[in-house]
């Protein structure tokens, strides 16, 4: 993984080294980032789109004691079992290909991790590192504004420059896992990062120097292929590659 920061060269990575070369990323060195480096990230997150260009989106970047202190306590809460205060609306369990993919994603995590099914101490101890942001030196907590709490707009807008913000981080060197363990226990994010009412706290991405040498960042989680997800309207059949010759519109 290259970029102008990481390695000190004048070349950056090309948009396709980007996507294509990013995965999350769950081990982090123990080596601050620089204030500057963030805000570089969030000035190339910042020219996401969002719906008629309201940009509803805040963040808040946390680290050192604050960021320490809102791991201690989400944890302590979760083990307690207080019930998650998440704020965005719950999708509930998930049913077929959908859990299908999720636990596929798990396998390849613990396989990589070496976490045995029937092992509770190492299982738990991956549970922990969730709840604990995974030790990231950055937690960067995105929030919208109350105001438009209701519509599905707002958490979609939130989604693309969250988008923006995990790539952009690559393309500097930096590795994110976008985690909603880590505002599982809402109140506690909000007092910790100073967030006012007026925000409706959506998820934080962990954000830092990626340890290579950390197992579960190897791990590359498969994605589906356009044949699978992609439907062609008003398209030639040469185009699409079924023949030739017949519009469909």
């Amino acid at each position: 993984m290259a970029s102008a920061s990481a390695s000190g060269s004048n070349s950056s990575p090309s948009y396709d080294d980007v996507v294509l070369g990013r995965r999350s990323i769950r081990g982090f060195l123990r080596k601050p980032v620089p204030r500057e480096v963030v805000q570089e990230v969030l000035s190339l997150a910042l020219r996401a789109p969002s719906s008629l260009n309201t940009q509803p989106w805040n963040f808040y970047v946390v680290s050192g004691a604050p960021l320490d202190a809102i791991r201690a306590e989400n944890t302590r809460r979760n083990l307690a079992g207080v019930p998650p205060s998440r704020e965005p609306r719950s999708h509930g369990e998930y049913t077929g290909v959908h859990r299908d993919r999720q636990v596929e994603i798990a396998k390849q995590l613990f396989a990589a991790m070496d976490i045995p099914r029937n092992d509770k101490a190492k299982r738990t101890d991956w549970v922990l590192r969730g709840f604990r942001q995974f030790d990231a030196p950055v937690s960067i907590v995105v929030t919208y504004d109350r105001t438009i709490l209701g519509g599905d707009i707002g958490p979609f807008d939130c989604g693309a420059v969250v988008n923006a913000l995990v790539n952009a981080a690559w393309s500097r060197g930096l590795g994110c896992v976008i985690n909603s363990q880590g505002i599982m226990q809402t109140p506690v994010v909000r007092e910790f990062a100073k967030i006012p009412q007026d925000q409706v706290v959506m998820i934080c991405v962990a954000m830092g120097w990626p340890d290579e040498t950390f197992p579960a960042n190897a791990v590359v989680s498969k994605r589906k292929g356009v044949d699978q997800c992609v439907t062609f309207i008003g398209f030639d059949d040469d185009e699409a590659g079924k023949g030739a010759g017949k519009s469909k519109l």
